[in-house]
């Protein structure tokens, strides 16, 4: 017994009706661009902090609370992928109605709150040696604005697909984790 398979768009037979297989190797390739992005962000953040975790930050007075070094690379590596497959759901679901948010909008937010994760470690890391502690304040305004991008994209990002919305949730809850680590540091270094 087979299911039939449902059109993504129009009736099937009509121009414009394509099963879900049809666009299996775009779906495949969105989801590794996805990847490859949140891998590069990764990456470019693993350069800003390779000179400096050893250097000033393994003197810096740290919050009570810090876990060991060894935790952020294993957590960043889940959060990072869940960030890609939560974009790739979005981008992927054919979600419409007078409530649902646009998916662009959906995806700028994200775009957004990357770049700002993108931006936030190398003015953490590697900017304490040249300009001291204001270094860790603009980084806790830019950690700050990313929790922010990241609720907003949570937001969006639910009702297109709850499931992309839940797996963001580690996410925020990480950055708000983070802000207070470097709060700490802006306060005591």
């Amino acid at each position: 017994m087979h299911a039939q398979q449902q059109p993504l768009e129009g009736p099937p037979g009509q121009a414009g009706g394509r099963s879900r297989r049809a666009g299996s190797g775009s779906q495949v390739i969105a989801l590794i661009l996805f990847l490859g992005a949140s891998a590069l962000v990764a990456a470019l953040g693993g350069l800003a902090t390779a000179n400096h975790v050893n250097g000033w930050y393994a003197t810096a007075d740290k919050a009570p609370w810090s876990p060991p070094n060894w935790v952020f690379g294993p957590v960043w590596t889940v959060l990072y992928t869940a960030m890609a497959v939560a974009a790739w759901l979005v981008w992927r679901s054919h979600a419409e109605g007078p409530r649902t948010p646009n998916k662009r909008t959906a995806l700028t937010a994200y775009g957004v709150q990357l770049g700002l994760n993108l931006l936030w470690t190398p003015v953490f890391f590697a900017l304490y040696p040249a300009l001291g502690t204001p270094a860790l304040w603009i980084a806790f305004v830019i950690i700050v604005a990313l929790a922010v991008a990241v609720a907003v994209t949570v937001v969006l990002f639910g009702p297109i697909s709850r499931t992309a919305g839940l797996l963001m949730l580690p996410y925020l809850s990480w950055i708000v984790f983070a802000a207070s680590l470097n709060l700490w540091a802006a306060l005591h270094n």
